[in-house]
């Protein structure tokens, strides 16, 4: 599903974004290093493992001899993300010549990890002190409705079964840019906040995780600390528990707001408390590169623009209510129809012809999911068609670069800006280049760099 402006950046884009320092003291956890060096690009990969061992300088004009002749854009990509994670040092010498070394922290946890294996942040709690835990299939089931109460209660909080009393630091990543309140009013979603309904899973989890670290400072929490614990979470083992007397004050007020969300089942026993991690925290550091959502789809759409959607959620029966008319609502079934009023009423609303379209293809019932299309061709046609009624202009932010030095750093500037997600246009005839007004200064940065 495309996505919008509010994830522009991944979680370690936040990871670059900190200053050396507390970047230096991240690189001081093994389960930090091995998540950063998972999301590293493949050339990036190799040449972490190539010099991972290499205690000297090594000359950047020397890496490139290791390239073949197509692979210049791609290296420049790698070494200016290695370099923004501070995986990389550059040094520069008196004749202005560049070398890079890898981070020493960043090296000698590698090492360890290699040559010794990986180590659990903390042992689980033993069985005869937990007793009977949930299974793998009630996890699953509690981190759903968790997550589902949350995003009823961002619809609309009466829909809920269960109201869920979040805490201050939670409203305050809703006020961020998902809701507005107006004085004597009730919160509304924004503009954002229905876009942000329609994304999978991971991409919404993705945006909370990342405006709850933005606004750690606010609450007086490093968030380095935040970073640092939520990538250790991702490496414990899926519904073991694990006692809360070995989590910090901060880690323990984190613990509950993740709970709020479904990553995270809170039991109290006789005497200890414990913390049970679900699918969605362990498959924290594997959502840097895959935000596909597995659930099996739910809603079969036919040519007569009649929906049906298998499902018993509330959830479901709100979210197709933001684009389509439900007609009636039976105990597995919801049947509605896609509508011109209903499309417009969503376009108003910030909800792209795009989004929609991919929302009922990833959701796709199983019977239909295999044919080709999905959903039927007059049906996204015209809701397209619709979308163009209403939005005949669209105007995006942007910035326009020329007069690049040589057509490898045009290439590399490509390479990069399509990397961001901000690419709106290139001419390699002309080397004219627009991006997106997000990704500006990091284009900057980049060009900086390559002089």
């Amino acid at each position: 599903m495309p996505q919008v402006r509010i994830i522009a950046k991944n979680f370690m884009d936040l990871v670059a974004a900190l200053p050396a320092m507390k970047l230096d003291k991240l690189y001081e956890s093994t389960f930090i290093c091995e998540a950063v060096l998972r999301s590293l690009p493949p050339m990036a990969k190799r040449y972490v493992l190539q010099m991972l061992y290499i205690d000297t300088l090594i000359a950047a004009k020397s890496m490139e001899e290791w390239l073949l002749p197509d692979g210049l854009s791609k290296h420049k990509v790698s070494v200016d993300r290695l370099l923004q994670l501070r995986v990389f040092l550059e040094v520069t010498d008196r004749k202005k010549e560049t070398s890079y070394k890898i981070n020493p922290k960043f090296q000698s946890n590698i090492q360890k990890y290699l040559v010794n294996g990986g180590t659990l942040p903390r042992e689980p709690m033993p069985l005869s002190i937990t007793v009977r835990l949930p299974t793998l299939e009630d996890l699953e089931t509690y981190a759903s409705e968790q997550w589902e109460c949350f995003l009823l209660q961002l619809i609309n909080s009466a829909q809920a079964e269960k109201l869920t009393s979040f805490s201050s630091s939670m409203i305050k990543v809703f006020q961020r840019g998902l809701l507005s309140a107006r004085e004597n009013e009730a919160p509304k979603l924004t503009e954002n906040g229905f876009q942000f309904l329609l994304m999978d899973t991971n991409a919404q989890l993705w945006y909370i995780i990342r405006e709850y670290i933005s606004t750690a400072e606010d609450r007086g929490v490093d968030p380095t600390d935040l970073i640092s614990f939520l990538l250790e979470l991702s490496f414990h083992t899926l519904g073991e528990a694990y006692n809360l007397n070995t989590l910090t004050d901060v880690q323990r007020i984190a613990i509950k707001d993740l709970a709020d969300l479904g990553l995270v089942k809170l039991q109290q026993g006789r005497k200890e408390s414990w913390f049970i991690p679900t699918k969605l925290a362990t498959n924290l550091s594997a959502s840097f590169t895959d935000s596909s959502s597995s659930k099996e789809g739910f809603v079969v759409v036919e040519t007569n623009f009649r929906m049906y959607a298998y499902s018993t959620s509330k959830l479901y029966c709100e979210i197709l209510r933001l684009f389509s008319r439900i007609e009636y609502q039976l105990p597995n079934l919801i049947v509605g129809a896609i509508t011109k009023e209903s499309l417009y009423n969503a376009f108003e609303n910030g909800i792209t012809a795009d989004q929609i379209i991919c929302f009922l293809q990833q959701n796709a019932h199983p019977r239909v999911a295999q044919k080709i299309p999905t959903v039927p061709e007059n049906v996204t046609d015209q809701i397209r068609l619709w979308e163009t009624d209403k939005n005949r202009v669209e105007i995006t932010p942007s910035y326009l670069y020329e007069d690049f030095p040589s057509k490898e750093v045009f290439e590399a500037a490509c390479d990069f800006a399509r990397e961001m997600g901000g690419l709106l246009f290139e001419d390699s005839r002309t080397m004219r280049l627009v991006v997106r007004v997000e990704v500006h200064q990091e284009m900057r940065d980049f060009l900086r760099r390559q002089r």
